[in-house]
């Protein structure tokens, strides 16, 4: 039997592709493909212990309020406190405090397009415990 080895991809419907890819590029440094209009990040780049969730929630969840979506993505980033600064400098919408769990510290705001991201900084490898 075949079986899946990890996230390939996430991909989402934008208003105005370009713009929305602009604005993550000055925000969070994404080095965007104009071919294609993303970004892909090498596997080897992650930190030590990073790793793809895939993962359902119920459907009466309130984890990704306030967006309107049926979605949500989490970034690994270097530096939670950097990101977001640079978020809120760059007008996108801190949700909530910053907390940190055994496994990493994790912050969340709404880009320009109503979708809340999630941002990840790694700890301790990454491991859940």
């Amino acid at each position: 039997m075949g079986k899946a080895l990890g996230i390939g991809g996430v991909f989402f419907k934008a208003k105005d592709r370009d713009a929305l890819g602009d604005w993550y590029k000055k925000t969070l440094g994404f080095d965007i493909d104009k071919s294609y209009g993303g970004t892909s990040f090498a596997l080897d780049a992650a930190p030590k212990g990073a790793c793809t969730v895939w993962g359902p929630f119920k459907s009466d969840t309130d984890y990704f309020n306030p967006s309107k979506n049926d979605f949500m993505f989490n970034l690994i980033v270097d530096n939670l406190g950097e990101c977001l600064k640079q978020v809120q400098a760059n007008g996108g919408e801190l949700i909530g405090e910053p907390c940190a769990e055994s496994y990493g510290k994790f912050g969340w705001f709404m880009d320009p397009e109503g979708n809340k991201v999630e941002l990840w900084e790694i700890l301790n490898e990454g491991k859940f415990e």
